[in-house]
């Protein structure tokens, strides 16, 4: 007999649990989730559980630390109450950055972080446009990876950003694997642009490999943060004759001054999904155009709660 389903969400970016609650088309699991005087972060849920299948829609955006102990205790919260599995939607796994050792003394923290999870009580995790594919390897449980191109591309096919026109970047070495991808699907040229990073957060353009002269140039990346390295290559792309030039990223984490950078860079428009919600800030800027995963990862939830095959949605 088939467990009962419900959707519970942390605070992160409480938009994107909603969508996936309308296209599951059940109400949102009932849960507190507060904090102690002293900033402790408290979770009570305020429904029965047990034996359903829970699962816990939260990205580790934003402040990142509080996102991460917040999806940590709502996951302890749910064992704790008899779930009979819990499945944690992660649509931006933070601390991907950290996934190998690139220098002496420094952390793995991606493999912390999956270790939480697991240790908390998750049986499974969904995510999307990881920053490092073999982070899925981190995990003893299974990872569903999810991808945001196939809807990527259906807007820019929609724009008229496709054929030999058109040329795909990729803002680093390695991005190349992805852009391809998308330049394949387009039948668009590929370029990619050699850069230099002397600080985390802080990189040079050096060279761009590939013809960009006389074509309308979109740059492609999993995640735009301070938005240095993407402004960097959009001014670099356009001083070597292209037409235009766009971006299209999965995660819009725009920290420090990253909206001023993208207002003032030649970027024509940037195309980010919501898998961390806008700030004022964002929403305001006219570049940024925002498109939805919601339907994308309830299909996945669906899926997942029916013993369905999801590697459809993985293309």
């Amino acid at each position: 007999m088939l467990k009962a389903l419900s959707i519970f969400a942390g605070n992160a970016n409480p938009g994107i649990a909603e969508e996936i609650c309308k296209y599951v088309e059940i109400p949102a699991g009932r849960s507190d989730v507060t904090h102690f005087s002293d900033g402790e972060i408290y979770v009570e849920i305020n429904e029965n559980v047990r034996g359903l299948n829970a699962f816990v829609v939260q990205s580790t955006c934003t402040p990142v630390n509080q996102g991460l102990m917040e999806l940590l205790i709502m996951i302890d919260a749910l064992k704790r109450a008899s779930a009979g599995s819990i499945v944690a939607v992660i649509p931006y796994f933070g601390y991907a950055r950290q996934d190998r050792k690139v220098r002496p003394r420094t952390p793995i923290t991606a493999k912390l972080v999956a270790d939480l999870i697991t240790t908390a009580g998750a049986n499974r995790v969904v995510s999307m446009d990881l920053h490092a594919g073999q982070i899925q390897g981190f995990f003893n449980i299974p990872f569903d990876h999810l991808y945001a191109m196939p809807i990527f591309i259906d807007h820019m096919r929609s724009a008229g950003l496709q054929g030999e026109k058109t040329i795909v970047v990729s803002p680093d070495a390695g991005g190349v694997e992805r852009a391809r991808a998308y330049s394949k699907r387009l039948g668009a040229d590929l370029a990619i642009i050699d850069k230099r990073r002397s600080a985390p957060g802080v990189s040079e353009v050096m060279n761009i490999i590939g013809d960009v002269k006389g074509k309308k140039a979109v740059i492609v990346d999993d995640i735009i943060d301070t938005a240095g390295t993407l402004c960097n290559a959009a001014q670099a792309i356009m001083d070597n004759g292209a037409i235009s030039v766009e971006a299209c990223t999965t995660h819009p984490v725009f920290s420090g001054k990253a909206i001023e950078r993208i207002a003032a860079s030649p970027l024509r428009k940037v195309t980010v999904t919501n898998t961390i919600g806008l700030s004022e800030a964002g929403k305001a800027c006219d570049k940024i155009e925002v498109l939805s995963v919601g339907r994308l990862l309830g299909e996945a939830v669906k899926r997942i709660h029916h013993g369905d095959s999801i590697s459809s949605l993985f293309i």
